[in-house]
Parts: structure tokens; sequence; C-alpha cells
């Protein structure tokens, strides 16, 4: 920041003095009363008389003020500076900014600002993380497809660049998505988040390809070594080189990761399978009770190429979804499992989550629950989604700086928070001459009061209301019919939507 106005004088600056601001992303939600942690590297050959605010978009609310003034020897080096900020005021679109009245030249690097009241201490924002927690997740894929590959390798994901105190972080350009990150969601932090929702980390790695480029084999070592490497850093004794790192960060404890997926969706390019199997053999070689998830699909599972679960994409039209209920009810009992780690209805009828969407992902999550001999796991895809820059819909959870909603599809994933571990019974409908319903019955404990449960889920797709008799077998007890609970989820229309407005509608 370069400052060319004077503190007093014919070139004064003006009342308040000059300066720079960020609003964050689309502005940020500063609250009365709360407290926020400012963070920043200040360097400057001459004295420092600086104040850091937060205040309305306009700069005329003032928020909350802190002064930094240091003598000209205090920041000569780059100089760490934290302090807290409590708001006396509220804005949901503020910003953060840095003035003066004094010429000279400041550097500044790594500012940032963040609450001091988060999802278990940890930094995620609480009101999304408890969405997230409210579902019960068993398990928590990251860091995503794309963001994982880029488009070209230099964008990629580098976990092990993504560790380690947040400024020697050097960041990078997701070009998949078009944003630059600074990283301080890392590697780390989502082992962090996993753990905190008491889910299981499921790590998609990098490969050696991005969209449109991919290393041969002969030099794929290096980024073999450097999973292998990452699962040292998650799960490695503090004495180890990357349990070390782990250890420092302040959880000395390991991780409990026992997942690896190779690459995203990648069976089909030229030198997947024999990396994926350099992959395997190394971590196997380390890690055998790591579960490793294959990019290809089941026909391309053998001896040769082996897996201990396949990856799944399924991204279709409400219809489609619907009819793949049935996917995988003719699927061989032997061998390895599938993980549906994404999945989502697309299209016309998605607009930005829909009911008839919702229901559609109801109905195929019901028949992976009938088939859970031969599904592992499943998660919806995307999780979240910035109101401001939607590039993909429809997604589960949006937000922006303060406020956040569910769509229709988060709220179905309530129905079936309860399935992980719970014992499948058979259903039969009896109705005849209508194909448009789809159900599945279990048996779950509550741990909370001990008690077992019976959940019967019933879609219907069609368009006519009907009376159901629904059959449940292998039941080892009477069922208390007696306080039974029906929970529906609907709306007026097909179509309709949820919104910040009407968070609520469906």
């Amino acid at each position: 920041m370069e400052v060319h106005c004077e503190t007093t004088g014919t070139n004064a600056c003006p009342s308040g003095g000059v300066g720079i601001y960020n609003p964050g992303y689309w502005g940020m939600n500063i609250e009365r009363r709360k407290v926020y942690r400012a963070t920043m590297y200040i360097k400057s050959s001459e004295s420092v008389e600086l104040t850091v605010s937060l205040t309305s978009s306009d700069g005329l609310q003032i928020l909350a003020s802190h002064t930094i003034t240091g003598d000209k020897e205090d920041f000569v080096e780059w100089t760490k500076v934290e302090f807290d900020l409590e708001s006396i005021g509220r804005n949901t679109n503020s910003r953060l900014q840095l003035t003066t009245t004094k010429s000279g030249i400041i550097w500044f690097d790594q500012v940032s600002l963040m609450p001091s009241d988060t999802f278990m201490g940890h930094g995620f924002r609480k009101d999304l993380a408890s969405m997230l927690a409210n579902l019960k997740p068993r398990f928590l894929k990251f860091p995503g497809g794309n963001y994982v590959m880029g488009n070209y390798l230099v964008n990629a994901f580098r976990w092990s660049e993504t560790v380690g105190p947040w400024e020697e972080r050097p960041g990078h350009f997701n070009d998949a998505w078009a944003y630059w990150t600074d990283d301080g969601l890392g590697f780390f932090e989502f082992l962090q988040l996993a753990e905190d929702l008491g889910a299981c980390p499921v790590w998609v790695v990098n490969d050696g390809a991005s969209l449109n480029e991919e290393v041969p084999t002969a030099t794929i070592a290096a980024f073999v070594k450097d999973v292998v490497n990452g699962i040292e850093f998650a799960r490695g004794d503090p004495q180890t080189a990357w349990g070390s790192v782990r250890a420092a960060m302040g959880h000395p404890e390991p991780f409990q990761l026992y997942y690896v997926s190779i690459g995203n969706q990648e069976c089909s390019k030229y030198y997947y399978k024999d990396n994926y199997m350099k992959f395997y053999s190394a971590i196997k070689a380390s890690y055998p009770d790591i579960t490793i998830i294959s990019s290809c699909d089941r026909s391309a599972v053998s001896p040769v190429n082996p897996a201990d679960l396949y990856d799944v994409h399924v991204y279709t039209s409400s219809g489609d979804m619907f009819s793949r209920s049935r996917m995988f009810d003719n699927t061989a009992r032997s061998g390895p499992k599938a993980i549906v780690s994404e999945y989502a209805v697309t299209g016309n009828d998605a607009g930005r989550g829909t009911l008839i969407a919702a229901l559609a992902e109801a109905a195929f999550l019901i028949g992976l629950e009938r088939n859970s001999d031969v599904v592992e796991m499943a998660s919806c895809a995307p999780l979240f989604v910035n109101d401001n820059d939607r590039r993909w819909n429809p997604d589960a959870i949006v937000f922006n700086s303060w406020q956040h909603y569910g769509c229709p599809n988060y709220w179905m994933l309530h129905f079936f928070k309860d399935s992980s571990g719970a014992a499948l019974h058979p259903s039969t409908i009896q109705l005849s001459n209508y194909d448009q319903l789809v159900t599945s019955a279990i048996t779950w404990n509550n741990s909370q009061d001990g008690n077992t449960y019976l959940k019967i889920k019933v879609v219907n797709f069609g368009s006519k209301a009907v009376n159901l008799n629904i059959s449940v077998t292998g039941l080892e007890t009477d069922i208390q019919k007696f306080g039974s609970i029906k929970t529906v989820l609907t709306s007026g229309w097909l179509r309709d939507e949820n919104s910040f407005q009407q968070p609520d509608k469906v």
C-alpha cells in the first residue's frame, strides 16, 4: 500500500485516512457483539500507524476498529500481527479495511479475518457444518472430482502444498471452477472436518491426470510416492516424517483414513489402468488395510486389475433416475462392491433443486438401500454452492454470507440418515397396474433410547394418489403402531424449489 498524502500540511490525507479494503466473498457477515480474529503480516521500512476496521460496504458504518502502531525498526522484517475485533453492530455486507494518514509504503501478506466461534473450533461456519452433521453422514469424500484433477496438472490439488502453517501454503488456481484458493481449506482441514462429523474420510487422490493431460506410467513414481506420503501424513506416528507435520498442526493422534480413491472417473484414459496398479501395489504394500477405490466400472475389475470398491457416477434426468432404482438388481453378488460417489438429477426438471428431482433421487437411493449387499456407500454431488457463484445446478445446500437453505434433495437425505448399519427387510407393495412406486423397509436401533424402530419409505413418482398395503417380512417382534410418525416430503408443484425467501417451501 503506497500512500502519497501526509498526516498534516497542504498534502494532508482526507479525514479517516486512505487505504485498501476487501469485501471477502460478496460481503462479510459481521454480527453484533461477535468477536473476529484478524491476522496479517506487515513489513515496512518506516514507522507504522495503521487502522484496521470492519465497516459497511460504503465505509460509512464503523463496526469495529483497531490501531496498529510501530517504530521504524518494528516491521523491518515480515512481522505477524494478530488481534480481536468485537463488532458493535451488524451488517451482512461488510468489508475489512486498512487505512492510514501517514505517507510511505507498507507491505501486507496473508491478511485474514475469521469468526472466533466456528464449528468445533476448527474454522468452518457453524450453520453450514451443522447442516452436514444433522444428516449423520458416515463418510466425507474430498476434495472433489475435477477439483482434484484440474484442467491442467499445474492447477491440480497437491495435498502436500495444503498442509502446514497457512501462511506457508502457496495456494493454487482452481481452473476447473475458475477461482483462486489460498488452500486454507486443505488436506488437514478436510480430515479434521470428517473427524468432527464422525464420518470416515474418503480421499480422492490425483493420479497424474488432469482433464487435458496424463502422466505416462514410466514417470508416475513421484505421484505414487506423494500419495503414500499423504497416507503417512494422515495416519503416521508423530515420529514419522509426515506424521510429525500433522502433529505440529495440533493433531498428534492419527486420523482414521481407510478409504483412498484413485483418480476421478478416469478409466478411459490411456495410462489409467497401468498407473492404477502402481498406486494399488504401493498403497497395499505399506497400508494393507486401506480400501482402494477404482475409477473403472465393475467389468474392468479383475485379478490383474483388482479393486476393493469401484466408483460410479450417475447424472441424469428425473425419469431416468427413477428407473435406476433397479440399476443394481441384477448385479452379481460376488466381487467388489460399488461406491456411488456422485449422483444427481440434472437437466430441465432439475432446476436449482426441485421436488421432482428429490423424489427421483429418493427412489434411486431406495434401490441402493435394497442392494446394499453390492453397494457400499453413496453421496450426492455437489454438496454446497455459494448463491453468488452458481457454476453448477442443482446443489444440496445453498448459502451466501449470512443465509443458507437446504434444497429438496437435502431434506430427502434425512429419510436415509438411519439406514447405515440398519437391517433391511424384504417389502412388497400389493398394488397392481401401477409401476410408479418404490419402497424399502429397515429396522434400526436408536442409541438414545435403546429401542428398535421400523422405518418404511415409499416414493410415489406417478401422478395419482393411491391407497397402499405393504407387507414387510423378517421382523423378529411385533410392531407397536401407537406413536408412529408419518413424514412427507412434498409441495404444491413438482417444480417447486426452496430459496432464501422460502427456505421450507419443500
